[in-house]
């Protein structure tokens, strides 16, 4: 799975795609952002729709800098997801 590193927020985050697809497939792809290790870890789930290519890796590789600090800042934790295993 291809993976970015983002520094955002003073800190060095590892970027990747969740995997995760909604119902209507290639209208929205979920991203993780992690940083840490171990207890310490934090991770943030985000989704983005794709502007240009509908390939999830191709879009994810078209994705600027500060697209990808917008989309970490619209983050939510990873307790609330369910691209992270969250469930009612």
């Amino acid at each position: 799975m291809p993976e970015r590193i983002l520094n955002a927020e003073g800190a060095s985050w590892t970027v990747t795609p969740s995997g995760y697809i909604t119902k209507n497939t290639q209208d929205e792809y979920g991203l993780f952002f992690s940083r840490g290790s171990g207890a310490q870890r934090e991770v943030r789930v985000t989704r983005y729709s794709p502007q240009g290519s509908r390939s999830r890796e191709q879009s994810f590789a078209e994705l600027t800098e500060d697209q990808l600090r917008e989309l970490l800042q619209q983050s939510q934790p990873s307790f609330t997801s369910p691209e992270a295993g969250y469930t009612r």
